[in-house]
């Protein structure tokens, strides 16, 4: 079971309160992930990531264990702890400003 912390905004898009908790097939990635949340989510879709390139979208963020997986593969394994519900996989909306 993958936790997955999402921000305000998105919450209130899909009507979710609190965390959502994914069960995953095989190891567990930030796409894996994004997949799932479309799947069970689709009004989610094409807000954390592009839908045609499936890039991460500019200012989402991608945070589990004090770590930035914001610019790694998404392929990249989750850390263990995230796999094990440890630890909870954050999708941050940055802020950006001047």
């Amino acid at each position: 079971m993958i936790r997955v912390l999402l921000p305000s905004h998105l919450r209130t898009l899909a009507r979710i309160e609190g965390e959502i908790q994914l069960d995953l097939d095989g190891a567990a990635t930030v796409r894996k992930v994004i997949d799932a949340l479309e799947m069970q989510y689709p009004m989610l879709r094409g807000t954390i990531r592009d839908h045609v390139t499936l890039q991460r979208r500019p200012l989402i963020r991608f945070f589990a264990c004090e770590r930035d997986f914001s610019h790694t593969s998404p392929d990249m394994p989750l850390p263990n702890a995230v796999v094990e519900g440890l630890e909870p996989l954050l999708i941050v909306g940055a802020i950006a400003g001047g």
